[in-house]
Order: C-alpha cells, then structure tokens, then sequence
C-alpha cells in the first residue's frame, strides 16, 4: 500500500540533545525539522486560523458535523498545506495516513478506506487521510474517495496547486470544505528565517544572516516557506564550509541564485499570467506587459501561443486606430514560428511594445459584434434585388442587378445606393473613436455615409 502511517519524530525544544538525536536532525531537511506543530506555529494563512474557524474546529476535534468535515487545502506550493494536514492530524486520537496521488490507484484507496471504518469501530481511532496532488487523481480515483468521505469513515485532507473547481469532482468538492491559502508575505518569511536561526530544531543560534543574504532569500523565494528554509540551510553549509559564522550574501546566491517562478502551463497560473498581460496591453502599461512577458518567457511557455494572443490583441485592442500594429503582431508570430527561441524573445518584445503604446479602439470588432447580435435577432434575412447575382440565366427576369450603380463609375469612386436590407437602411455599427489613426477615418466614413444613403448636403 502506498499511503504510511504518519510517524514524525517527536523532537522537542527542551528535549535533552542526545548523539541519536543530533544526528538525526543532521540529515533531517531544516524544512521538515521547522514544521509547525500547532496552528499556532504556522506561519502566514492567519484569515483560516482566527478562533472558531472550521480549520480550527476540525485540529481540536470538536464533535459535530464542523468537526468531523473534510477539506479541500487550494494554494501554492510552500505555503502550509502538507503542514496543516500533520497539525490536524495529531488532534485526538488519530491515525495519519498519507497518499500520494501520482503513485496510488482506486487499489490503494479502498484499501485505506476499509482499513479506516474497522479502525473506527473496533479501536475508536479516526483516520486522517492526506492526499497530496488530488488533481492527478481521476475522476474514478476521485470518486472512490466518496464512501469514505460521506459516511465519516476518514478526514479526508486533500492538497492542490490547480484550481479545485476544474481539477476536483462536483460531488467530492460539494462534501468538503474549499480553503484557499496564499503565498507567503515578506514578513511571514522574515519570521520564519528568524525562527529557524534561534530553534535547537532549526540552526540553534549557531549563524548569523547578514541583512543582503537575507534579503537575497527572501527575494528569491517566490513566497514559498520551503524554499526560503532550503536555501537558509544551503547558505548556512556553504558558511560553514569556509569556518564562518556568518552568512554573507556570496553564501545565499550559491545557494539560491535566480527567483523561483510559478507558472503551470497547464494551470491557473497560465490564464492568470496571459490575462494580465491582454489586459496591461489593453490598459496601455508597457512596462507591466513587458514583466507579464518576461514571467512566461523564464516560464518557458510556448513563444507561439504569446504570438497567437499578441496577433489577437492587435486587432481587438487597437484596430483601425493604429493599423500598422497589426502587421506588426503577425509579422512577429511569423519570426517565432521561423527562429524559434531565445531570439524570437526580440519580436515579441516588439509586438508587445508596439500595442501597448499604440492608441487604442475596439470599434470594429464591436461593430461586427452588433452586426452578429442584428442576424442572430432576425434581422436583415433579404438582399437588395440590385445586388444580388445575376451571372446565370433567368436572373435579369427576377430583377436581379437591376438598376446596380457601378462604383468605379462615380465621383470619387462611391455610388449612391441602398446596400443593406431594407429594415437595416441607416443603422450604424462602427462608430471610430478620436484615438490614432482612427480620427481620420471617423472624418473620411462620415464623408462617405452622407454620399453613399444620398444625404449630402
């Protein structure tokens, strides 16, 4: 069976030091050494710890329905969920059981869930069942889950970094308890490195952090508490390796020397990311656009994706305003798909650039949309008689192209005549803005309605 019973050594502050335990917290990750073992202890997520909170309610083991729900713990990595599965867990009489979603099977989950209903009625013992990455498990590995869940035989305390509304089944997420935890703040690190520093779990006041190493980490680590706890020990071996007892900032960029970046391609951060970056060339800040595209270029997403949105935004966020931005975009994602990266960083670069300062209008796309809301309602089914085809026989005795007026043939190449359907004659679905180019275009068109519907003065 791939889920263990949960046996954290039980080291203690005041617990007196023996060459067992020494040695054991030696190989002991500083990380795993560090973790909380009360609520009171976790670092950060202080909007699900406030008193009477179901979070709370369910580490005390308060009898009742709240006491005995499931949850669901949404957020990044690093910031506390596998930590308050093992708080919970040594509320009461507990039994922890952990799975791993990448390794076990429906197999393994009925397994722990018969093994969990005979531990409750024959040794009043609750299982706390922790399911790391439930969005790796299926829908029919999910639905295992249900049994136990439903009738209480386990607490189940499942883990996701992908957003549970789309990675967890409708009927497993309707019996558990969604808490969403953030990323941790700078000064929640900060508190933690402190800790860490002084603990006897932790470095035991052994090192000193100067103030550049430690703005180095706490920079570096992307609001994870493990990843600033791994780099601290990293930076405090690399001191000690040279017989100091301070950790300079040379110590923390060995340890950690570029910025933890969160970004699943296939997740929320990958919408997240591109919405921001439509929305900041929308808004006209090309300096965020540009973070927005560096943040999925150090993500590695596919180049030919960022071009596809940038070539959609020319059209749908500047237009006629600015018609070059367009040819700028497509000429862009054609470099990508020719070059490949890292030089194609250069063309997207531009289109970006280009966009977000070029003036702005939606106007035609939302013409089209009007015209399209128009045609869905029922309007404009027919076509003039004079403009339809009338290249086959039989079509002059219809009255088909009868009376067509020649464009070519008039004044500045603009006929008078109808050309929409009769119920739609003056209806106006592009209005141009007064941005860029479209001025222009909004003088000429105004030009063009009086000739074309015979209403020039």
């Amino acid at each position: 069976m791939t889920g263990d019973l949960f046996t954290e050594p039980e080291d203690h502050d005041d617990a007196p030091a023996t060459s067992h335990s020494s040695a054991r917290r030696r190989h002991t990750p500083l990380a795993v050494r560090m973790r909380p073992r009360t609520l009171d202890e976790v670092v950060g997520q202080q909007h699900l710890l406030k008193d009477g909170s179901p979070l709370r309610v369910l580490t005390e083991g308060t009898s009742g329905p709240a006491g005995a729900s499931s949850v669901i713990l949404y957020g990044p990595p690093g910031t506390g969920k596998t930590t308050i599965a093992h708080v919970v867990a040594r509320g009461g009489t507990r039994k922890f059981v952990e799975l791993s979603a990448i390794r076990a099977g429906v197999k393994d989950v009925r397994q722990v869930m018969d093994q969990a209903l005979e531990d409750r009625d024959l040794r009043s013992l609750t299982t706390v069942l922790f399911l790391d990455e439930i969005h790796r498990f299926n829908k029919a590995q999910q639905d295992a889950l249900l049994p136990g869940v439903e009738n209480g035989w386990v607490i189940l305390i499942a883990a996701t970094t992908e957003n549970p509304s789309f990675s967890v089944v409708a009927p497993l997420l309707s019996r558990s308890l969604l808490l969403t935890l953030t990323s941790l703040t700078r000064d929640d690190l900060d508190g933690l490195v402190d800790r860490a520093l002084e603990s006897e779990r932790g470095l035991g006041g052994a090192f000193r952090l100067d103030d550049a190493a430690r703005d180095h980490m706490l920079r570096v680590s992307g609001g994870d508490a493990r990843r600033v706890l791994t780099t601290l020990e990293a930076a405090a071996a690399v001191a000690r390796g040279r017989e100091s007892e301070e950790i300079g900032v040379d110590d923390a960029q060995q340890a950690a020397d570029f910025a933890v970046q969160r970004y699943d391609k296939d997740g929320d951060q990958h919408y997240d990311v591109i919405s921001a970056f439509i929305k900041s060339l929308r808004g006209s800040d090309v300096d965020a656009a540009l973070h927005y595209l560096a943040r999925m270029i150090v993500a590695g997403e596919d180049p030919r994706f960022i071009a596809r949105r940038l070539v959609i935004a020319a059209g749908e966020e500047v237009a006629m305003a600015d018609p070059s931005a367009l040819q700028t975009a497509v000429a862009a994602a054609d470099a990508v798909q020719r070059i490949g990266m890292p030089e194609a960083r250069i063309l997207l670069a531009q289109a970006t650039v280009h966009i977000a300062t070029a003036p702005k209008s939606n106007a035609s796309y939302k013409a089209l949309d009007a015209a399209i809301a128009d045609v869905r309602s029922g309007s404009g089914n027919s076509v003039p008689p004079h403009l339809r085809d009338n290249h086959y026989a039989g079509a002059p005795r219809l009255g088909h192209g009868k009376e067509y007026v020649y464009a070519h043939d008039q004044p500045h190449h603009v006929a008078a005549q109808q050309y929409p359907p009769d119920d739609l004659v003056g209806v106006d679905y592009y209005i141009p803005t007064q941005n860029g180019n479209e001025r222009s275009v909004g003088e000429r068109l105004q030009r063009l309605r009086s000739i074309v519907r015979g209403t020039k003065n």
